[in-house]
């Protein structure tokens, strides 16, 4: 008998345990509380184990979600998701270099400003938080999603599925199947390849587009990709 597959032939990555860095932040624990419900293993990082665990019992009680400082939450799962700061970016990344080495890295960090005209797209030196976080990880598989995901949706126990696409960049597409497959353990959400790595700006930037599209119309839009 053929084996069954997922659609567009992905991975079967239900068994995968995911670190969230930055886990105390609203877009980290809207992650998080969505694979939990799903039925992953969960930790919280954070640069202290008891805001971690604070940030993990907030998410309710019986989900498989804890907290721990994020040298260990890195260590001790298969996927780590950044979720920090644009400011504490490198720092994070490469106090943990060592910890992070032979893990499947998912950076969803937007470098972006705000002043009185709104959101705007910071320059980055590597050319994008991906692509910094490549450099400074070099033993790390780096991929690049889930930037354009609402915090405020998935935070919300009243929104059963999610209506949107997840863009998924990176140069190992091993690394881009398993992604793509885990954002679409989160109901009504569809991982889609969205290029090489190099391609992160433009993906980071439109954040600030995004923002200002939710901003007008008081919304918590997201990206559909269509004929897909």
């Amino acid at each position: 008998m053929a084996e069954q597959r997922t659609p567009h032939d992905l991975p079967d990555v239900s068994g995968l345990s995911v670190a969230v860095l930055g886990g105390t932040g609203d877009q980290g624990r809207g992650l998080a509380l969505r694979l939990a419900m799903a039925g992953h293993r969960v930790v919280i990082g954070s640069r202290s184990r008891e805001r971690a665990q604070t940030a993990a019992d907030e998410l309710g009680e019986g989900l498989p979600v804890v907290g721990d400082e994020n040298a260990a939450a890195a260590r001790g799962c298969d996927v780590v998701v950044v979720a920090v700061p644009w400011d504490g970016h490198r720092a994070l990344l490469e106090s943990l270099a060592g910890d992070l080495a032979g893990k499947l890295v998912v950076d969803c960090v937007n470098p972006l400003g705000f002043d009185s005209k709104g959101p705007y797209a910071l320059d980055v030196p590597e050319g994008s938080a991906a692509q910094q976080a490549e450099a400074l990880l070099p033993d790390s598989r780096v991929v690049a999603a889930f930037h354009h995901v609402s915090a405020v949706v998935l935070l919300d126990p009243g929104v059963e599925e999610v209506d949107l696409d997840v863009l998924v960049l990176g140069d190992d597409r091993d690394a881009t199947n398993t992604v793509r497959a885990l954002a679409a353990r989160i109901p009504g959400v569809r991982g889609i390849y969205g290029g090489r790595l190099r391609n992160a700006h433009q993906v980071e930037a439109l954040t600030a587009n995004i923002i200002a599209v939710n901003r007008r119309y008081k919304a918590h839009a997201g990206l559909r990709i269509t004929d897909v």
